[in-house]
């Protein structure tokens, strides 16, 4: 167990220190919001989908060998979104807090987290099969991600709020990435040129850390904190229902072990970095996306340290 929360904090700090790096500039008045906004838009738009196209087609996986898996991933993926959804109408009043907060909860950092926690439990088969789930969910977790985003934008009728919708899933530049990089890959292309790979591999380079300095430029220590505010409700979503529900669905659909334990490791994770710039780029209350995103951070990782040291007690996974 203390090996387990060591391997979880030493994942943990630096995502940690570049939240406290943008908090702290922040603080010092060395940016502003005109540099946030801005560097938002340059992650949404060009850094994190070079990031995502790259991971995609340099990724060896077999996809028919983890179609349990990818079911069981889709699965807990909609059951978390539906029932955010259900608990937002209900207790989450704000509009631009309702779509953050469902996003919150059933949205993970498979990217990044969850990637090097399944490779560091099972190798190259952990590499792989995460590759596999984490390619697939992150076109669904973007799709999903605009649909509840998008009702900060309200409509006179569903007609023209579904058109809206529709638009806005076509034009997203994470589902555009994801998609182009499986089509790449379907079609059984070379990787490209080093000239442009290296420069891609650069641009994506900058993806996490400018938003994770983002994010923390953004904190509101006082509201991550507040036990009855949204963003504590959305964190304990991420962190301690969705867990639960992962080791549900796992169950469920009877996976093996390795199965189990990249299906928890992935859902588990704390909130994507991707989350908050998504809510940014939307028209979201992107101080309580960064609120989610740092109080996760910090423990979400020890509750996936307990939990995969409970499931492996149990012999699940």
């Amino acid at each position: 167990m203390v090996q387990a929360l060591a391997f979880a904090f030493a994942i943990v700090f630096p995502n940690l220190a570049l939240m406290g790096l943008g908090f702290l500039m922040r603080k010092k008045s060395w940016l502003d919001t005109s540099f946030i906004d801005v560097a938002s838009k340059l992650v949404f738009n060009f850094a994190l989908p070079c990031l995502l196209f790259l991971s995609v087609i340099k990724s060896d996986v077999n996809y028919q060998e983890q179609l349990i898996l990818l079911m069981a991933g889709v699965a807990t993926t909609f059951g978390l979104f539906f029932g955010a959804e259900l608990y937002a109408k209900f207790f989450v009043p704000n509009l631009p807090d309702k779509g953050v907060f469902v996003q919150g909860v059933f949205r993970s950092n498979m990217a990044i987290i969850s990637l090097s926690v399944a490779t560091n439990a099972y190798g190259e088969l952990g590499a792989s099969i995460g590759a596999v789930y984490m390619g697939l969910l992150t076109i669904l977790y973007n799709v999903l991600s605009v649909i509840t985003l998008s009702r900060t934008q309200q409509r006179k009728n569903l007609s023209a709020q579904s058109r809206d919708v529709i638009i806005k899933i076509f034009k997203n530049p994470l589902i555009i990435a994801l998609v182009s990089a499986f089509v790449y890959k379907a079609i059984g292309l070379p990787l490209p040129p080093q000239p442009i790979t290296k420069t891609g591999e650069l641009l994506s380079a900058i993806a996490l850390p400018l938003a994770l300095i983002c994010a923390g430029a953004t904190l509101d220590v006082k509201s991550m904190l507040g036990l009855s505010g949204v963003s504590m409700q959305a964190s304990l979503g991420r962190i301690v229902v969705a867990p639960l529900f992962a080791v549900l669905m796992g169950v469920a659909f009877d996976l093996s072990a390795v199965q189990f334990g990249v299906l928890f490791i992935m859902v588990s994770s704390p909130a994507a970095a991707a989350s908050y710039v998504m809510a940014k780029a939307m028209g979201g209350n992107d101080t309580l996306a960064a609120n989610i995103l740092a109080f996760t951070t910090v423990f979400g990782m020890i509750g996936m340290a307990v939990g995969m040291a409970w499931l492996r007690v149990l012999g699940w996974v």
